[in-house]
C-alpha cells in the first residue's frame, strides 16, 4: 500500500508548482515584451529612421570613419543637408548642393554656385574643383540631387560621371543626429 504524502510535503510541492507557474508567466510576459519592442523597432527603422555607421573620409571634417548617425527617411532636402544614399550596393553620405532643375557651377577656386548664388560653406576646411569630369554649369536632372563630399579634393561625388547625380529612388534619407562618439553627440550641422 502506497503511503499518502503528509501536509508538509503537500505544502512544499504546492509551493514548487506555484513557483513554476509564476516563472512561466514571467517568462511569457518577458518574451511577449521583447517581441513587441523588436516589432516596434523594426517598424520605426523601416518607415522613419535608419542608423548608419560612417566609413571613409570623404565627409571629413564633418564626419569620420566609425561615427554612428541617424537618418530620417525623408525626401525633402535643402542645399547643405547631409544625405545618405545607395551606390553600388554601398551606402554613401554626401552633402546636397542642388535639386531637380538647379544649375550648379563650380569655379576654379572651388566656390560653388547654385542658380548663380554663391553657397556659404562654413563646414569646409578647403575648397576644390577637382576631381571632376563633367562640364559646368550643370543642370540637375528631374528627380535627382547633386551631392558633394566635404573633403572636396578626395571625394568622388556628383562632379564625377562615375557617381553622377543621385536618383530619388537611391536616397535613404537626411542625416539628422550623430549618436557616436558620445562627446560629439548631437544634431548634424
Amino acid at each position: 500500500m502506497e503511503q499518502l504524502p503528509d501536509l508538509e510535503q503537500l505544502k512544499t510541492e504546492l509551493g514548487r508548482e506555484n513557483s513554476r507557474a509564476e516563472y512561466r508567466k514571467i517568462f511569457r510576459h518577458t518574451v511577449f515584451a521583447i517581441v513587441i519592442v523588436a516589432a516596434v523597432a523594426i517598424l520605426i527603422s523601416s518607415f522613419f529612421i535608419t542608423v548608419l555607421r560612417i566609413t571613409g573620409e570623404s565627409m571629413a571634417p564633418t564626419l569620420h570613419t566609425g561615427e554612428i548617425v541617424v537618418a530620417t527617411n525623408s525626401r525633402e532636402f535643402e542645399t547643405g543637408d547631409l544625405v545618405a544614399f545607395y551606390y553600388n550596393n554601398r551606402v554613401l553620405v554626401k552633402r546636397v548642393m542642388g535639386s531637380s532643375g538647379d544649375w550648379i557651377n563650380i569655379e576654379e577656386d572651388g566656390q560653388v554656385y547654385v542658380n548663380n548664388v554663391a553657397i556659404d560653406e562654413p563646414y569646409l576646411t578647403e575648397k576644390s574643383l577637382d576631381p571632376y569630369d563633367i562640364s559646368f554649369p550643370y543642370q540637375v536632372p528631374e528627380s535627382h540631387i547633386f551631392v558633394m563630399g566635404d573633403n572636396r579634393s578626395v571625394s568622388i561625388d556628383s562632379r564625377s560621371a562615375v557617381v553622377g547625380c543621385i536618383v530619388d529612388d537611391q536616397i535613404i534619407g537626411k542625416l539628422i543626429f550623430r549618436v557616436y562618439p558620445f562627446e560629439t553627440m548631437g544634431k548634424m550641422p
